[in-house]
């Protein structure tokens, strides 16, 4: 079975794995794609902690690790190198019947009239990014954490320009009130729309400033616009700021909670982003699972 398949086959839930930045944090490290180069073995190691809790699907460690972003932040990192090292390590994670994805996100520049970022200069950052990942063996690509529908979509164009796999596309919502809203202003049923008809597998939402509880309002909004599966993956409960540190403090019980109402306002794929840990997804699986 491929993934496609699996997505399309009859299973009610499939599991995502969750935070991989927070949880290299928890060892002193910088969070971020870079350490797929510098410290591999720590990437390694959160992989397979969450490939023990036996979900359907790694994501890769390369979230921000297009040329646009690599080159504006200085992170000092070969944007080939890094993405190549990213697919090998979650690929290397990976159990029997266990799916990897190519993780993309935003290009750190706002694109224009708000910024000097072209759609087609992100595109291209996008493509250049998806292309090498599928070199790296991805079964498929998840694009989260976007704050911005024109720029979600135009790394989904990019993606289905370049590969025929199967594409998970998530935002990243600010507040669940007036249909749910990203901090551009673009509302859920929105999101769910232009993302089904630009040609993503499945559409959903992740982090952001919303806790699971109220995601699962976001992804009942989704399911009015789509008959695609709808994946979510909030954070820890809501970040606090706490001696300047942001922090995600939600128990792996009421996480699960929350995910549940999640499943029951229409998602099917699950997973936890900032701030979540192994023992976040194994709440949520023993919970939902059966």
């Amino acid at each position: 079975m491929n993934l496609r398949e699996l997505i399309d086959s009859d299973r009610k839930t499939l599991f995502l794995d969750g935070a991989m930045g927070t949880q290299l944090g928890e060892v002193g490290l910088e969070m971020g794609g870079q350490n797929n180069v510098t410290h591999p073995e720590a990437v390694l190691a959160v992989h397979r902690e969450y490939a023990a809790c036996g979900v359907d699907l790694l994501i890769t460690n390369t979230l921000t690790m297009n040329r646009v972003n690599i080159e504006s932040h200085n992170v000092g990192v070969d944007v080939r190198e890094v993405n190549l090292a990213g697919a090998r390590l979650a690929r290397e994670a990976a159990g029997e019947g266990q799916f990897v994805l190519g993780d993309i996100s935003s290009a750190g520049k706002m694109l224009k009239p708000y910024g000097q970022l072209t759609e087609v200069e992100a595109q291209a950052a996008f493509a250049e990014q998806a292309e090498i990942l599928a070199e790296g063996g991805v079964d498929g690509f998840i694009i989260e954490t976007m704050i911005d529908l024109r720029e979600a979509l135009c790394a989904l164009r990019a993606v289905r320009a370049v590969s025929d796999l199967p594409v998970i596309s998530t935002i990243s919502f600010n507040t669940a009130k007036s249909g749910g809203r990203t901090i551009m202003g673009d509302s859920a049923r929105d999101c769910a729309q232009a993302l089904t008809e630009t040609g993503a597998d499945v559409v959903g939402a992740n982090c952001g400033s919303l806790d699971p509880f109220q995601l699962a309002v976001i992804v009942a909004d989704m399911r009015e616009l789509t008959e695609l599966p709808i994946a979510v993956q909030p954070n820890a409960g809501r970040p606090r700021m706490v001696d300047k540190r942001t922090i995600f403090d939600m128990s792996p019980s009421d996480f699960a909670a929350g995910i549940h109402e999640c499943m029951e306002s229409g998602a099917r794929i699950l997973g936890g982003c900032c701030g979540t840990s192994p023992a976040h997804i194994r709440a949520m699986m023993d919970l939902l699972a059966g």
